[in-house]
C-alpha cells in the first residue's frame, strides 16, 4: 500500500501537541494581558485615592477654601504635586463642584465634570472629563464637621495602558513564550517516544493494531467462557462414567449438545455474516450465563454485510457487548443484555446493544467516547480504550454511533452496507 502523503502516528502526535501548546500559550498570554490591565486599573484607583486623601490632609487646603483667593494659594501646590505624583490631574473645588484649581487654568471657575457625591464620602469612578476617560477619586474636605470643598485626582485610561500596563507586557510575552517552548519540547519528546514505540507507521495502522488486539481479546474472553462451561460438563460426564453412572453421563452430554444447538438456532446467523461474529455471539452467551445474565440476540436475515473486516467488526460488536455485560453484572436484578443486528431504514447494518445496568450518568454521556475516559474502576484492563476504538472504526467506515439519552442504556451503530461502502 502506498504510504506517501499519510502522516505517521508520531507526526500526528507532534502536530496535535504543538497545536494544543500554541493555543494554550495564546490563551495564557491573553489572560495575563487582561490581568495586567485589571491590575493597572486597580493601581490607578489606589494612586488617585491616595493623592486626593493626602491633599485633603493638608491643613492649608481647608483654610484656603474658606478664604478669598483660594486659587492663588492652591494652584501652585497642585502643580507641584502633579509634577511628582503618578496622576494626570488634580482638581480642588468648592462644595458645589466649582473648580478652584485645574491643570488647564482656563477651566478654573467651571463646574467639575464627574460625580459629586450627595454626602461627604469618597467616591472612585471611571468618567470621561476634559482630559478624556479616566479613573478618578473625589474626596471631601471637611473642617469642624462642615463640608468646605472637594479634591479630585485621576489617571486617564491612556496613561493606565502606557505607564502601568505596558511595562508588564514583556513579562507576559516571556511567560507565553516559555510555555510554548516547553510545550514544543514536550511535543518533540512525544514524537520521539511514539517513533520508538510505533516507528513511522501511519495512525490508521496503529488503530488497526489496537483493533486486532481488542478483537482477539474479546473473542478469547468469549471462547474461554464457552470452553469453561463445556469443560465443566465434560469433566462431570467423565466422572459419572468412571462411577458407572452411564445414563446420567449421557444425559449431561445430550443436554450440552442440545444447548449448543439451541443457541445456534437462536442466533441463526445468515451465511453472509462473518463466522467470527457467530463465534463471538456464542461465546458471549456462555459468558452471560457465567455472570447470571439473561442473554438475548436477534439477527435479521436481511441484515446486510458491511465493508468492515472480521477484526474490526468483532472489535465493534465485542466491545459493545463487553461493556453491556459489565454494566448488567454490576447492576440490580433482573440482569439482562440484548443485542441485535438488523437492516436499517437506509439499507445499512444497524447494531443495537442494550443492558439492564445503572446507565451512564448524564454528565458523562458526551465523554464516554473520549480516549482514556472510563466509568470503570481505575486500573481496570482496557480502561478507556473500547468505546473510543469503536467510534474510530465506525467513523473510518463512514458510519455513526450514538448513546440513547433514556434508560435502558442503549448503544446504536449504523454501518454502511458493503455495496454502499465499496
Amino acid at each position: 500500500m502506498d504510504r506517501r502523503g499519510r502522516a505517521s502516528a508520531a507526526s500526528r502526535a507532534f502536530a496535535a501537541v504543538t497545536a494544543s501548546v500554541l493555543v494554550v500559550g495564546v490563551l495564557v498570554g491573553a489572560l495575563l494581558v487582561v490581568d495586567a490591565q485589571r491590575t493597572a486599573h486597580h493601581e490607578a484607583e489606589t494612586v488617585s485615592r491616595a493623592v486626593a486623601e493626602s491633599i485633603v490632609a493638608m491643613p492649608l487646603v481647608a483654610e484656603a477654601l474658606m478664604a478669598p483667593g483660594a486659587t492663588e494659594r492652591l494652584q501652585p501646590i497642585t502643580d507641584d504635586i502633579l509634577a511628582d505624583a503618578s496622576v494626570d490631574f488634580i482638581t480642588i473645588m468648592t462644595p458645589d463642584g466649582i473648580r478652584v484649581t485645574h491643570p488647564d487654568v482656563t477651566r478654573i471657575g467651571l463646574r467639575y465634570l464627574g460625580t459629586v457625591p450627595d454626602a461627604p464620602v469618597p467616591l472612585t469612578e471611571e468618567y470621561t472629563g476634559t482630559l478624556g476617560a479616566s479613573v478618578r477619586t473625589i474626596v471631601p474636605v471637611v473642617s469642624d464637621g462642615a463640608l468646605v470643598g472637594w479634591v479630585a485626582a485621576g489617571v486617564t485610561l491612556g496613561s493606565i495602558t502606557t505607564d502601568l500596563a505596558l511595562p508588564r507586557f514583556p513579562f507576559v510575552v516571556g511567560v507565553a513564550l516559555t510555555i510554548v517552548a516547553a510545550g514544543i519540547a514536550g511535543a518533540v519528546l512525544a514524537r520521539r517516544f511514539m517513533r520508538q514505540v510505533a516507528g513511522d507507521l501511519p495512525a490508521d495502522r496503529i488503530r488497526d493494531a489496537v483493533s486486532s488486539y481488542e478483537s482477539v481479546r474479546t473473542l478469547s474472553q468469549a471462547m474461554r467462557a464457552q470452553t469453561h462451561e463445556h469443560g465443566n460438563r465434560l469433566h462431570t460426564a467423565v466422572a459419572l462414567l468412571e462411577l458407572g453412572r452411564t445414563t446420567e453421563a449421557i444425559a449431561i452430554l445430550t443436554e450440552t449438545s442440545r444447548r449448543s444447538q439451541a443457541l445456534l438456532d437462536r442466533i441463526d446467523v445468515p451465511a453472509h455474516i462473518d463466522p467470527a461474529v457467530t463465534a463471538l455471539l456464542m461465546g458471549k452467551a456462555s459468558q452471560a450465563r457465567e455472570l447470571g445474565i439473561e442473554w438475548t440476540v436477534e439477527i435479521d436475515p436481511d441484515a446486510p454485510p458491511t465493508g468492515l473486516g472480521s477484526v474490526d467488526l468483532v472489535s465493534v460488536l465485542g466491545n459493545l457487548i463487553d461493556n453491556a455485560l459489565d454494566a448488567a453484572a454490576s447492576g440490580r436484578e433482573p440482569r439482562w443484555v440484548d443485542a441485535s443486528l438488523e437492516r436499517g431504514t437506509s439499507g445499512e447494518l444497524r447494531i443495537v446493544v442494550s443492558d439492564s445496568g445503572d446507565g451512564v450518568p448524564d454528565e458523562f454521556t458526551t465523554r464516554v467516547f473520549e480516549e482514556g475516559f472510563s466509568t470503570k474502576p481505575v486500573g481496570g484492563l482496557g480502561r478507556g480504550v473500547g468505546l473510543p476504538l469503536v467510534r474510530s472504526i465506525v467513523d473510518a467506515a463512514h458510519g455513526s454511533i450514538e448513546l440513547a439519552p433514556d434508560a435502558p442504556t442503549t448503544f446504536t451503530v449504523h454501518l454502511p452496507a458493503a455495496e454502499a461502502s465499496a
